[in-house]
């Protein structure tokens, strides 16, 4: 597959045309950003962390029977996807108190909820991708009633898959984002799966293992990162 022109450059990831304009090769930067773009930062070898890490993660959910948009790895930082309409929505799901969600409701960061949270926020960069209700969405015309509903279903199918996964790497997932879009009529799973988009806490110690030790400068990002990739690694590789 032959990459071509760039079509667009993001703050994680620069993405490409290619010869078959059915697909794109998507390019996982090293750059760093937190707090709706206010903090930047470098993080060595992240981008080929999160490439490695989504393709493991996305063939792990396709074989589970999740539509994915991952075709394969096409370099150490890049990987063949589908192209897909996407909705600019962000979809979060959250298991523990952590964040926002702590800040919103006035628990304690840690808290176990009492079943996973679902939320909706905007992506736009102009308004802080600020949280929406799913009738702002319906109103909005981002995604129809269906839409979201088969959204919500993938999100909460794909926790519990990767709760499963992670438990088995002694990693709690705590909260993370997918994004979906639109292939010949089917909701597909696409973005990334990583530290990146994923709140993920050593069982053992409680350490954060995520972009929380760039936003909160803890130190050790890169070391966090390339640990997170090690257990996903030797996981699979046992279950295959």
């Amino acid at each position: 597959m032959e990459k071509r022109e760039k079509l667009y450059e993001g703050k994680a990831k620069i993405i490409y045309s290619t010869d078959d304009p059915r697909y794109i090769i998507q390019h996982f930067k090293d750059d760093a950003t937190a707090f709706d773009g206010k903090k930047k930062g470098f993080i060595k070898g992240k981008g080929v962390v999160n490439s490695t890490l989504s393709a493991l993660l996305f063939d792990y959910l396709s074989k589970a029977g999740i539509k994915t948009h991952f075709v394969r790895k096409t370099g150490e930082d890049e990987i063949l996807t589908l192209k897909l309409n996407m909705f600019p929505i962000e979809v979060i799901v959250r298991n523990i108190a952590a964040g926002s969600l702590a800040k919103r409701l006035g628990y304690s960061e840690g808290k176990e909820l009492s079943r996973p949270v679902v939320e909706f926020y905007y992506k736009s960069d102009e308004l802080g991708d600020p949280m929406l209700l799913p009738d702002h969405i319906f109103e909005m015309g981002l995604a129809s009633p269906e839409e979201l509903a088969e959204m919500r279903e993938i999100a909460l199918e794909v926790n519990q898959l990767l709760k499963k996964l992670f438990e088995q790497c002694n990693l709690i997932l705590v909260d993370f984002k997918l994004e979906f879009g639109r292939d010949n009529g089917n909701i597909v799973l696409g973005d990334e799966i990583s530290p990146d988009t994923c709140r993920l806490w050593d069982v053992e110690s409680g350490e954060k293992m995520d972009k929380d030790r760039f936003r909160r400068d803890l130190g050790r990002v890169e070391e966090a990162y390339q640990e997170v990739l090690r257990r996903v690694e030797k996981v699979l590789k046992q279950t295959m």
